[in-house]
């Protein structure tokens, strides 16, 4: 029976996003390949026991590098044609499927092949945490380009813009980081648009500040933002990136770190001690120069005694520390 036009070959890439947090700087795993880093991914195979089996195998494979606990992230499906594939009357679908691995202190695991990139290279319009990022002018300058003035002015992209880059009074939302990548994306002013539409970088629109990814790695990355600063207010995965025992002051650099907004140091101590997260060890870190600080571990307990003990974040105007 002569295949139907309609038909689809369906290829299945796992990708893993796989973060830790160092030095104050959120850090995601990735391949060095030219012309631009890729997360690390590879085909589903049929000697692939599971999805995670098979992704488990690619992130080794690639950076040396042993995944614990994994979670699935997101599904993304593009569509892609080749001259030979066309003359067949057949769409090539592409279809990711993204994980998300948390990784304590990467230095003692560091991969053999791949590196931690940090993740404000690649969207350097998400760190607020010292006020407005250097790259945020540039980006709010080419969206008023594609807004446009006077009579060519689109009032829908004015909304889009206000809302997610917090412009004329709006309120910044953290978790919208997926959002404002696609909203760049659509402007034509990210890299990969320009790739995709099959014209040079460069065309159009000079692109914003950050570091490009292959394929659609760079909006996986900004999915995985979103979805991680989102859920560290409702479920305790900010203490799977910390060590066994960390003092308070570690802890609220690491959920800055995330969602890339200053918190308030009274605030956020108050909170984590009324939610009942952390309990102390009867250690304590001693810093050069500073009075010892008491080291803490998370409390296990809270799992059991409610369904969502998360850190609800307040952003402060400066963060502050002892």
């Amino acid at each position: 029976m002569a295949p139907d036009k309609q038909e689809s070959r369906v290829r299945v890439d796992l990708t893993a996003v796989v973060i830790s947090v160092d030095d104050r700087a959120p850090h995601v795993l990735t391949v060095e390949q030219e012309p631009r880093p890729a997360l690390p991914y590879g085909p589903l195979r049929s000697d692939h026991r599971t999805l995670q089996a098979g992704l488990r195998s690619w992130v080794e494979k690639q950076t040396g590098y042993r995944l614990g606990y994994v979670e699935q992230l997101y599904t993304f499906g593009d569509r892609t044609t080749t001259g030979a594939e066309a003359a067949e009357h057949f769409a090539h679908r592409r279809v990711s499927i993204a994980y998300l691995a948390l990784v304590p202190v990467p230095g003692e695991r560091a991969p053999i092949q791949g590196s931690w990139r940090p993740w404000y290279d690649l969207l350097p319009w998400e760190d607020r945490r010292d006020g407005d990022p250097p790259a945020l002018a540039s980006v709010l300058e080419r969206l008023s380009d594609w807004i446009g003035t006077g009579r060519n002015r689109d009032p829908a992209r004015a909304e889009r813009v206000r809302l997610a880059f917090a412009t004329e009074g709006a309120a910044w939302d953290e978790e919208r980081a997926l959002e404002r990548y696609e909203l760049l994306y659509e402007a034509g002013l990210v890299s990969e648009a320009a790739v995709d539409a099959g014209e040079e970088p460069t065309a159009g629109l000079a692109p914003v500040p950050g570091v490009a990814m292959t394929s659609d790695h760079r909006r996986i990355v900004a999915t995985a933002v979103s979805r991680l600063r989102a859920k560290i207010k409702y479920r305790p995965v900010l203490f799977e990136l910390m060590p066994p025992a960390f003092t308070l002051s570690e802890l609220q650099r690491t959920a800055e770190a995330l969602s890339g907004v200053p918190l308030h140091k009274q605030n956020f101590r108050r909170l984590v001690a009324s939610q009942g997260l952390v309990e102390e060890t009867g250690g304590v870190a001693v810093r050069t120069g500073g009075r010892p600080a008491k080291l803490v571990r998370f409390r296990k307990d809270v799992m059991l005694e409610r369904p969502a003990p998360g850190v609800r974040l307040t952003a402060s105007r400066r963060a502050s520390y002892p």
